[in-house]
């Protein structure tokens, strides 16, 4: 029987990575590492934090840059150009050197204090210990509706279940680490991959706060729908099912009306002229084509990226490494 070597941390590895993936956060820098490094106090463990930054207009690396100096357990990435936070986070985690990551936002609407239960809960044999959002403040009723209709889509036609209310903020195990690098995709739904990954899984739940300060760099209205279109098309081919599906039905429906207005010229009855009903007919099957055209060229623009082979980032500089 094959089995696959898990490659095991050296001696000197630290027990904690975490992983911050940062764009323009110069004023969360320092609040977000005095309560982190509170947390790994207390706990009593060797740990890195490692902040993954894509080149910002503002002053985050001087920050950090800063922060270094003043403790060395801290390192930096940044990128060549800016790559988008799925690929900052995955450029951390495959650097990290930890037997155990921790991935997190710098904006403490998740909060560092809950490591150290999702920490204490890999001690029950989980590989994976993720933290479910039992409320959000802060957030639009818009990205709610829409974050809400995204899962639901997902885990309907995905044959991957991705976890209700969950974002990246989760711990995992060297084991599961391993696996994320050898999945080697172009576009990382980390969510999505580490669901892909499996293991035994746990949640915590917690209320979610509001940002501390600044403005989140993602846009309010497409931002969460980008999200949800990148996990739908990742981890699953079954709207292209639905949509051959929804063809098929729509030009059986087509045949019919055809066959029974022919059926009423053949037996004499006066057809009346409807321009509103051509109108409606052929804008209704032009937009289920437009959309058709549309799905079809999200997926293969997809496969024209996985192609392509291109790294997922480019990393300009390391810092403390």
């Amino acid at each position: 029987m094959n089995t696959h070597v898990f490659p095991v941390p050296p001696a000197s590895a630290v027990e904690i990575s975490l992983i911050v993936p940062v764009y323009k956060e110069e004023a969360n820098i320092r609040p977000f590492l005095a309560r982190a490094e509170a947390v790994f106090s207390r706990m009593q463990v060797s740990y890195e934090i490692i902040f993954a930054l894509d080149p910002s207009p503002d002053n985050t690396e001087e920050v950090i840059l800063e922060e270094i100096n003043r403790n060395q357990s801290i390192k930096l990435l940044v990128f060549s150009r800016r790559f988008g936070q799925p690929a900052a986070t995955m450029a951390g985690i495959l650097s990290c050197t930890g037997k155990t990551c921790v991935v997190i936002d710098v904006d403490l609407q998740d909060q560092p204090e809950l490591i150290e239960q999702m920490y204490q809960k890999l001690d029950e044999g989980y590989e994976v210990v993720y933290a479910k959002r039992r409320s959000r403040k802060g957030e639009t009723v818009v990205k709610r509706l829409i974050a809400h209709v995204g899962y639901s889509l997902i885990n309907k036609l995905s044959d991957v279940q991705i976890p209700r209310n969950t974002g990246d903020f989760r711990i995992m195990t060297r084991r599961v680490i391993e696996e994320l690098r050898r999945l080697n995709e172009s576009h990382g739904f980390l969510r999505g991959l580490v669901a892909y990954v499996g293991f035994k899984q746990a949640f915590i739940e917690y209320d979610r706060d509001e940002r501390f300060a600044g403005a989140g760099n993602y846009n309010r209205f497409t931002g969460s729908l980008k999200i949800g279109l990148n996990g739908l098309i990742s981890f699953s081919a079954r709207p292209l099912f639905l949509m051959s599906i929804s063809g098929f039905v729509l030009a059986g429906f087509s045949f019919l009306l055809g066959a029974w207005y022919v059926v009423q010229k053949l037996i004499g009855i006066d057809l009346t002229p409807g321009l509103s009903t051509t109108v409606l007919v052929v804008t209704f099957f032009a937009g289920i084509q437009l959309l058709g055209l549309g799905l079809i060229g999200e997926y293969v623009g997809r496969i024209y990226d996985e192609v392509k082979r291109r790294p997922m980032y480019i990393v300009g500089k390391r810092v403390n490494f």
